[in-house]
């Protein structure tokens, strides 16, 4: 193996792995999107974020979760017709960025906190401020743990053989392309958006729409024969994760049990993540299958505000929590 892409698979094992223990033990509400976020952005070949770009990515999940607090939240209340139609509009802008060449992880985060406050937010303001409060903790503790982890294994020095066999940097896609792109993504999300809408709000579908706002994401940059088949595929091994590590979790359910399973997780889905100097072809897939097999156990594990309700078994080292 490269010794790039394997510091880098190290690296996104640790980084979530601590993650995952911290925000475990500490225990706040939608404490799993912590470690989802720190996975996030370790799964891609970028160098550490600084701080002003950490705050940018903070501030890109929060922002479309504040806006839709105040501009549009009022329309969805009292006129429902016109509200659907400005999130739809705000929707097609968060994947007409990415697909004009935006970065991947701030166009994920400000769809993730637009569809998060339309599905939760309009219906309960107690909720809201909850939601609020939670994404804001766990987008600045995932970057934390990105930073933690990019100090505990930083990169390699670059190989000065590679640096004349890079490739250029492909053009951003035209207006035209980037809106079909756009258009496709929101095809995906815009329903799943749309149905919670009009059902009862409940933080247990902050999981369920943080996979809809990655699904769209990832329709945005593969082409439609090629999207279909990613999506289900990240979806299936992602599950598969998933249901093994419940299993292994039902046979000795403690906080160590559950960060090694995740830990080894990123090292077995790594391995179709990063591959050389850069990433494997399927890492676009992969990366997802992993977030889904985050975004299914995390939920699953906690007791109270975003919790799944599996109370079969508690983990032990760590309170209020259910395996």
């Amino acid at each position: 193996m490269h010794p790039a892409a394997a510091r880098r698979i190290l690296r996104l094992a640790l980084g979530t792995g601590l993650c995952l223990a911290f925000s475990q033990v500490v225990n706040w509400p939608l404490s799993f999107v912590a470690p989802v976020l720190t996975m996030f952005i370790l799964a891609l070949p970028l160098p550490p974020p600084g701080l002003r770009k950490g705050i940018v990515f903070v501030l890109a999940l929060l922002a479309p979760t504040l806006l839709g607090a105040y501009a549009l939240l009022p329309f969805l209340t009292h006129m429902r017709g016109i509200g659907i139609l400005l999130v739809g509009l705000g929707l097609f802008f968060t994947f007409y960025y990415t697909a004009r060449g935006g970065q991947p992880v701030l166009g994920t985060f400000m769809t993730m906190g637009l569809t998060l406050v339309t599905t939760i937010g309009s219906v309960s303001s107690e909720l809201l401020i909850l939601l609020v409060q939670s994404l804001g903790v766990c987008a600045a503790v995932g970057i934390v743990f990105v930073w933690i982890a990019h100090a505990l294994l930083p990169d390699l020095p670059p190989d000065p053989a590679l640096a004349g066999m890079q490739k250029p940097p492909a053009p951003p896609p035209d207006p035209s392309t980037a809106g079909r792109r756009a258009l496709r993504s929101l095809a995906v999300v815009f329903p799943a958006a749309l149905a919670f809408l009009f059902m009862s709000g409940s933080p247990s579908y902050t999981v369920v729409m943080i996979k809809v706002a990655t699904m769209g994401q990832q329709a945005t940059a593969d082409h439609s024969r090629a999207m279909g088949r990613s999506l289900l595929e990240s979806t299936f091994w992602g599950g598969i994760g998933a249901i093994i590590a419940w299993q292994v979790l039902a046979i000795w359910p403690s906080l160590l049990m559950y960060v090694l399973l995740v830990g080894l997780a990123a090292l077995i889905y790594g391995r179709w993540i990063f591959q050389g100097p850069a990433v494997h072809p399927k890492f676009q897939m992969v990366s997802y299958a992993y977030l889904t097999m985050l975004v299914i156990l995390g939920p699953a594990v906690l007791d109270g505000a975003g919790s799944s309700g599996a109370p079969t078994h508690r983990i032990r080292g760590r309170p209020n929590a259910c395996s």
